[in-house]
């Protein structure tokens, strides 16, 4: 199986939905992302992803859109703070690799960035629902890896339409790495960025997901790229 997670177009946080940018943007993406073979659509409930599956749900044919509320962003800060910059993980990573900090320790939650955080509570709620998930798809986790149930080995290609955080928080979940880790490797990336992860599709077989693409944004032109942060 094949899970294909793209970013969403830029957006219009305000109103949740997409700029007239990030509508070309998706339009763009949604004919690169032809070439996949994807045979179902799953997609944040968050407007900005919603329009930018909508996009790929037109060119491919492909009329269902399956809503996955776990996949949300996530948030970040603290209750009366939320979204203040002091508590960005992703800038805050930045500061923990200049003091020399190490981002992989299973302590990671003590750093006061992301002790009693929202991007933390969000990350392992995402961890959490995002086992339920792969288990429907024929995935079960045991320990580090993933069982596959499934009873062939057709291989399935998906498309995930998320966020930045929430894409982040799952990937850094199934590839065993931490969150802040993830954070300041992986979410350096302008808008509609496609990665791909790819399960073993043998019955029986314990698997622990390849990395097939990671961060491509090579569809839009330089004038389309937007990052972040």
């Amino acid at each position: 199986m094949r899970i294909v997670l793209i970013r969403h177009g830029e957006p219009d946080y305000e109103k949740d939905c997409l700029t007239e940018l990030g509508h070309e943007q998706a339009k763009i993406a949604a004919q690169r992302l032809l070439k996949e073979g994807i045979e179902e659509i799953y997609c944040s409930p968050l407007g900005r992803a919603r329009q930018t599956a909508q996009h790929f749900s037109e060119a491919s044919g492909i009329k269902k859109i399956q809503i996955l509320d776990f996949i949300q962003e996530i948030r970040f800060g603290r209750e009366g703070e939320l979204y203040d910059k002091k508590w960005n993980p992703w800038l805050g990573v930045d500061a923990l690799v200049k003091n020399g900090k190490d981002l992989q320790i299973p302590q990671w939650r003590e750093y006061p960035v992301f002790k009693d955080s929202f991007s933390t509570k969000d990350s392992d709620k995402i961890a959490e629902e995002a086992d339920k998930w792969l288990k429907t798809l024929g995935y079960e986790r045991e320990g580090l890896y993933y069982r596959c149930k499934r009873q062939d080995d057709k291989e399935k290609t998906i498309a995930v339409f998320c966020h930045g955080g929430s894409s982040t928080a799952f990937m850094a979940h199934v590839l065993n790495q931490t969150f802040p880790y993830m954070c300041s490797v992986l979410l350096r990336y302008p808008f509609t960025t496609i990665s791909i992860l790819k399960f073993d599709k043998t019955p029986g077989n314990l698997t622990l997901p390849v990395i097939e693409l990671l961060n491509d944004n090579g569809h839009l032109k330089q004038e389309q790229v937007k990052a972040l942060y």
